[in-house]
């Protein structure tokens, strides 16, 4: 299952990782943290709330790159 990250700086500092399938919410001072937060969040989430087992997957696209 490939899944949305939306990341956003948050104005204190760190970063706001959103998934918008789920609505989960999380943080983290990094990228790489606030990413790996999200997976887990998101994880437990289907755990709880899916039918069956998920194995998911979050792909980060950097699309500041392309303008």
């Amino acid at each position: 299952m490939l899944l949305t990250a939306v990341l956003t700086a948050a104005d204190e500092g760190g970063f706001i990782a959103l998934n918008p399938e789920t609505g989960n919410m999380t943080q983290g001072e990094t990228i790489t943290e606030a990413v790996q937060n999200l997976k887990e969040a998101t994880s437990l989430y289907l755990e709880e709330f899916s039918e069956s087992p998920a194995c998911t997957f979050l792909m980060l696209s950097d699309k500041s790159e392309s303008h």
